[in-house]
C-alpha cells in the first residue's frame, strides 16, 4: 500500500513555521507535514481520533477536526 498524499492552504494566524506548509503524506501510520520546499516540518501519529507528534523544532503538535 503506498502513501496517500494532499496539499494545505494555511490560513492566517498559524503558529510557528506552519504558515509555509504545502503538502502532507501518510504513509505506515504517520502523517508528515511539509513546507514549501519539501522539508519535513512535523510528524504526527494517529492517537484517538486526532495526530499528535512534535515539530522538527520539537514542540508537541496536536490535530483534530
Amino acid at each position: 500500500r503506498g502513501a496517500i498524499e494532499g496539499t494545505i492552504a494555511p490560513a492566517g494566524g498559524c503558529p510557528g513555521k506552519f504558515f509555509t506548509s504545502r503538502k502532507w503524506t501518510y504513509e505506515q501510520g504517520g502523517l508528515v507535514m511539509r513546507d514549501h520546499n519539501g522539508q519535513p516540518l512535523a510528524q504526527l501519529a494517529g492517537a484517538g481520533g486526532r495526530f499528535e507528534g512534535k515539530s522538527t523544532a520539537g514542540e508537541p503538535i496536536t490535530l483534530s477536526r
